[in-house]
């Protein structure tokens, strides 16, 4: 069985060194979503980077991170699942990690690809100067906040501000909950709140949009790989128009002046909700991160 231990903050240099490479992957595999989300497990094994995550009562391998020869590290995740009685399911498959388990395993795995968990990639540049006219409906957005809200301003995340923005976030739940007394937000409060704990050990960025005293939004991330940056957390308060927009449009800015080197915002899966899509949709993507995931044949399987 592979001794897997959950993952600590103290060990994200170790871990950036295989995550932070020039192979485009998922949002799932920043070190930050690792720590903040669910209950990862993590080990080094023949210089790979090998994770066990559990969500929503699963247990999943995504694809392991690292150089030369997967075949030991794929046969080590399958003795792994068979020892511990579950389903192999290897998740983050993209098109070469398919290609190299039909290879190793011929006839093995099914496939299947989840649209749902597709992340949405965009040009740095198109969100931070909305050009053209594909992103009037943007502009207009925005300058309907800067003509009800003319004396806005921007603050980077800080220990100055780092108290008011956790009330911000924990109003901003509750207010969600009494709407709909069915969602369930726990996963992500707990993320979001970890996130403000940790933002400084976690080398995250945060910009907080400010209306006078009053925080109207808060959006947070962190670098995924030389070129692209993950926009994780975005919140900001329904009512007031434009909100998103603008505080979308001054991270964007921000990040490309602090960040010279990063081309694309990787802005995370839509999770199926129609909404969410038609929200990502309309910021016109540069393209899709596509994930598949892999189950054994002869075990049983779901969906």
């Amino acid at each position: 069985m592979i001794d897997f231990k959950p993952i600590k903050i103290e060990q994200k240099e170790l871990y950036q060194h295989y995550l932070l490479d020039d192979i485009e992957r998922g949002c799932e595999y920043s070190f930050s979503n690792l720590y903040l989300w669910g209950r990862q497990n993590a080990t080094i094994l023949n210089d790979h980077m090998v994770l066990f995550s559990h969500f929503n009562r699963k247990s999943v391998y995504p694809y392991p991170v690292g150089s030369g020869d997967k075949k030991p590290i794929l046969d080590a995740i399958i003795a792994d699942a068979k020892e511990r009685g579950i389903s192999c399911r290897i998740t983050s498959l993209n098109a070469d990690a398919i290609q190299t388990l039909e290879t190793l395993y011929p006839g093995m795995f099914r496939f299947h690809c989840d649209r749902d968990s597709f992340d949405y990639i965009y040009d740095i540049n198109d969100l931070a100067d909305l050009p053209g006219r594909k992103y009037q409906k943007k502009r207009n957005h925005c300058n309907r906040f800067r003509t009800d809200y003319p004396n806005y301003t921007v603050q980077p995340l800080s220990e100055n501000n780092r108290e008011q923005v956790l009330e911000m976030i924990n109003s901003w739940y509750t207010s969600k909950e009494q709407e709909n007394p069915e969602s369930d937000f726990l996963m992500e409060r707990t993320a979001i709140n970890k996130a403000l704990k940790h933002y400084q050990e976690l080398e995250m960025d945060g910009l907080v949009l400010m209306n006078d005293d009053k925080i109207l939004g808060i959006t947070m991330g962190s670098q995924l790989s030389p070129i692209t940056y993950d926009i994780q957390f975005e919140k900001a308060w329904g009512d007031v128009n434009g909100a998103y927009a603008i505080i979308n449009y001054e991270f964007s800015r921000y990040l490309r002046e602090k960040y010279p080197c990063i081309r694309f915002l990787d802005r995370e899966e839509d999770l199926g909700i129609e909404g969410l899509r038609i929200a990502k949709e309309r910021y016109f993507p540069h393209h899709m991160v596509e994930k598949c995931w892999a189950h054994l044949m002869e075990d049983d399987y779901e969906y």
